[in-house]
């Protein structure tokens, strides 16, 4: 199961979001108010993985698929996240994202899995991915009801995998540091609704990662705002010490605070 934290923040979001709608105005809003420099986003929903395939090391080890070991969810999530706007057009945003699943399964064969040897049948496992995101946006000139921004994410992930058989344990641990492209957007519907994208990539070289969502975004005042809409991880590494690639889908909830 995930760590109780995110149930604990979807506790204190789902309330926050009680105090939104009790002070919605019924005046007319801009999706996005002219002069606020600074919000809090916190984000809760459910995710489940569509993959995960494991091989480590990954050059000699076995490959499986760690979902029929931790299962595919779905799994409570929480995302958090902070925003700066230091000029008119740029802004700087960091993103903490917390994954950890733990539970019992099974392998489907024996599998040799970072030094050691598991038997097919019964297996506890724990699935890690952990990501701290840096963020530099440009925005560029709107286009009537579109505005959008590019820049550059920079990704610190901590992640681990581990499985367990009794007396018989092993893990991989990795943090590293993953650079990519950033492109978000907003369309804008009315004076209180509009449709957000969000996309951090990266491709080539030994690994790639996605990291996309779209949402339908409501400004219920001038100082908050709720949304509510879709996201996709996809990526992973394939190395002389590492196999994994996941594919997690995510239906989310966000409550924003501006300032």
């Amino acid at each position: 199961m995930l760590k109780p934290l995110a149930s604990h923040t979807a506790g204190v979001c789902a309330a926050a979001l009680g105090i939104t709608l009790g002070a919605s105005a019924p005046s007319a809003l801009a999706a996005e108010p002219v002069g606020q420099r600074f919000s809090v986003g916190v984000e809760v929903g459910a995710v489940g993985f569509a993959r995960n395939d494991v091989r480590i090391p990954g050059e000699g080890g076995t490959r499986f698929d760690m979902t029929d070991v931790v299962g595919a969810g779905p799994e409570p999530f929480v995302r958090v996240d902070g925003r700066w706007r230091i000029t008119e057009r740029q802004e700087l945003r960091v993103m903490l994202a917390p994954l950890e699943v733990t539970a019992s399964g099974e392998l489907d064969q024996p599998t040799q899995f970072a030094g050691e040897t598991f038997a097919a049948g019964a297996t506890d496992g724990t699935y890690r991915f952990n990501a701290y995101k840096f963020t530099w946006r440009y925005a560029l000139a709107d286009r009537g009801r579109l505005s959008w921004g590019i820049g550059f994410t920079g990704l610190i992930r901590d992640a681990k995998i581990a499985l367990r058989q009794g007396d018989t344990r092993a893990s991989d641990d990795n943090l590293g540091f993953v650079p990519a492209l950033h492109l978000s957007g907003d369309y804008r519907l009315g004076e209180r609704w509009s449709l957000g994208l969000d996309l951090d990539g990266l491709a080539g070289g030994p690994g790639r990662l996605l990291d996309a969502s779209v949402t339908l975004d409501y400004a219920a005042s001038p100082h908050w705002r709720i949304g509510g809409g879709y996201r996709t991880l996809e990526g992973g590494a394939d190395t002389d010490d590492v196999y994994n690639f996941a594919w997690l889908n995510y239906a989310l909830l966000e409550v924003r605070y501006l300032r």
